[in-house]
C-alpha cells in the first residue's frame, strides 16, 4: 500500500472541527483506493490561540521542520499532502508535495499578510472550491490545481435526515470565537429576537474560556466539540443554518446544512459561490437578521432542492472520486 504523509498542525489533530474531520475522511478513502494516510504533525504546541504576538501559527512551523521531516523520513513517505502554508519549504525536501490549504491569504483573514509569502512557493495544490482555484492562478500564478470537496457524511445526512423533528424557531450557527466568524452578530441577533432558539457550535472545548468574555441571551444554547452524529442530529432539527463569516476556504458545515435540506443564510462573498440552490440565500451585515426571520418564517420544513444540490456536488462520492483521480496520477 502506497504511503501519503498528511501533515497538519497538532491542534488541528486534536480538535472537533473540519480539519480532524478532513484527516479522518481522507484516511478511510484512502484506505478504499489502496493508499496508506498517516497523519504527521509537530509534537510542540505553537500556542492553544490563533494569533498571539510572536507565536503566529506561520512562525511556529518554521521551528518545527525537524520534528516534521523526522517522521517523514521515518516512515520513508515521499508524498506529502500538507495543509498550512507554513509548511512550503517540504518540497525542498520533498519535491512530491502539494498544499491541501485550511486557510488562504485574504484581507478578511488575521495574518494574511504572514501566510503571503509562503503562497508565492506553492506549484501544486488542491483546493475545496472553483473559487480558490481562480484565486491561487489569479493571485500566485499557481495553475497545477485540483478541486476535491471535502465530502459531506451522506451515511449520516440520510440516518439523521428526518423533516418532522424540526424546529421552526430554531436557528444555529457552527464555527469558532475568531473576530472573522462574527460570533457577535449571532449574539447581537439573539438579544434582538428572543422568540428565536439560537444554537451556536465551537470545534474546541478552548472557546468555552474565551466565550466567557461575552454577555450570552438566555435564548442561546453554546455547545463545545460535538461529535459528527451530534452535529447532524442537531443540524437535523434547525430550521436556519447561518453562515456569517467574513471568509472560508470550505465551510464545511455549510455543505452539510445543504445536505440535510436547512434554510441556509451565507455571506455574499464570493468564496460562497459554490453554496447555491433554491432556498440558499445571500446577504450582509445590513440584512443578514431579517434574512434568517425570512427563512424561519418560511412554510416549508425542509429544502428539497438544497439536499438534492449538495449530494450532487459535495458528497463523500465526489470526494472519493476526485482522490481516485489524483492518487491515480500524483502516486504513478
Amino acid at each position: 500500500m502506497r504511503k501519503v504523509g498528511l501533515v497538519m498542525r497538532k491542534i488541528q489533530f486534536t480538535e472537533a472541527q473540519g480539519p480532524r474531520v478532513f484527516a479522518d475522511r481522507l484516511k478511510q478513502i484512502g484506505l478504499e483506493l489502496g493508499v496508506d494516510i498517516v497523519f504527521i504533525s509537530p509534537e510542540r504546541h505553537v500556542s492553544g490561540y490563533d494569533w498571539l504576538p510572536g507565536y503566529e501559527h506561520e512562525k511556529g512551523d518554521l521551528v518545527n521542520y525537524d520534528i516534521v521531516l523526522d517522521q517523514i523520513h521515518s516512515q520513508n513517505i515521499e508524498h506529502v499532502i500538507y495543509t498550512v502554508s507554513g509548511f512550503t519549504f517540504l518540497k525542498m525536501f520533498l519535491p512530491k508535495s502539494v498544499l491541501f490549504p485550511h486557510s488562504f491569504p485574504d484581507p478578511a483573514l488575521t495574518g494574511y499578510e504572514m501566510m503571503k509569502p509562503f503562497y508565492t512557493m506553492v506549484d501544486k495544490a488542491i483546493v475545496q472550491t472553483e473559487f480558490l482555484k481562480r484565486e491561487l492562478g489569479r493571485n500566485f500564478g499557481v495553475h497545477d490545481v485540483n478541486v476535491i470537496p471535502i465530502g459531506f457524511n451522506e451515511e449520516l445526512a440520510h440516518r439523521h435526515y428526518d423533516p418532522s423533528q424540526v424546529v421552526h424557531n430554531r436557528v444555529l450557527w457552527i464555527g469558532r470565537d475568531e473576530a472573522n466568524r462574527r460570533p457577535d452578530l449571532v449574539l447581537e441577533y439573539a438579544r434582538q429576537n428572543p422568540d428565536k432558539e439560537v444554537y451556536m457550535v465551537f470545534g474546541g472545548v478552548r472557546y468555552q474560556e474565551s466565550m466567557k468574555k461575552y454577555d450570552i441571551p438566555s435564548n442561546v444554547k453554546l455547545k463545545f466539540a460535538l461529535t459528527q452524529d451530534e452535529i447532524f442530529t442537531l443540524m437535523n432539527s434547525a430550521k436556519v443554518y447561518w453562515n456569517c463569516s467574513a471568509f472560508d476556504t470550505f465551510a464545511m458545515p455549510l455543505t452539510e446544512a445543504m445536505a440535510m435540506g436547512k434554510m441556509v443564510v451565507k455571506p455574499e462573498h464570493a468564496c460562497y459561490g459554490h453554496i447555491r440552490s433554491t432556498h440558499a440565500f445571500a446577504g450582509n451585515e445590513d440584512n443578514w437578521f431579517e434574512l434568517v426571520n425570512m427563512a424561519a418564517a418560511a412554510p416549508r420544513s425542509v429544502s428539497e432542492d438544497n439536499r438534492e444540490y449538495a449530494f450532487g456536488a459535495f458528497s463523500r462520492t465526489i470526494m472519493k472520486e476526485g482522490y481516485r483521480n489524483f492518487f491515480a496520477e500524483w502516486l504513478k
